[in-house]
């Protein structure tokens, strides 16, 4: 993380940006998440009833999708609204902070990175351009970065993945 840091003021003087005036801008921003974080304070029953409300939700809407998944704009928003409950009900046990943190871990940016906009497309896709072929794809995207996010919270899981498909994938006899 120091190294991505490093990079990025690096980056930020050879844009021209004063690096004072962005580290009192962090410095704002770290308040602002810790006024968040503090604000979001909840017994751990409530925590509990907030992640199973939201998880339940997203996976009814995800559940859902597959009615109409011959239409795929309708699909593309179901799915895309179940998954982004269901990533948000995590935020309920571990707290917003903390799952941010997660998500940005140097383990895991480019998964997140990489799910965080195959939802922006599909979106995208689904309500702006309105093709159902690029939704459809870009669904599959979508369900593909969510697979290999999760994995990254399994050690060796996307190792083990890579792997079996390199295996299954290689042609040569």
């Amino acid at each position: 993380m120091e190294k991505m840091n490093q990079t990025w003021e690096k980056m930020k003087i050879m844009a021209g940006i004063d690096v004072e005036e962005d580290e009192e801008a962090a410095a704002e921003e770290e308040s602002f998440m810790d006024e968040f974080n503090r604000q979001c304070t909840l017994s751990t029953k409530q925590r509990f009833y907030g992640f199973a409300i939201c998880f339940v939700a997203g996976l009814t809407c995800t559940l859902l999708s597959m009615l109409v998944f011959f239409h795929p704009i309708k699909f593309g928003i179901t799915f895309t609204f179940g998954n982004l409950l269901s990533l948000g009900s995590t935020a309920f046990l571990i707290g917003p902070k903390r799952q941010v943190t997660m998500m940005l871990d140097p383990v895991r940016i480019y998964a997140t990175a990489i799910y965080l906009a195959s939802i922006i497309v599909a979106l995208f896709c689904a309500l702006y351009v309105h093709s159902k072929l690029l939704t459809l794809l870009a669904i599959m995207l979508e369900f593909g970065a969510l697979v290999w996010y999760s994995m990254s919270y399994i050690p060796f899981a996307r190792t083990m993945i890579s792997k079996v498909m390199v295996s299954c994938f290689d042609t040569e006899f």
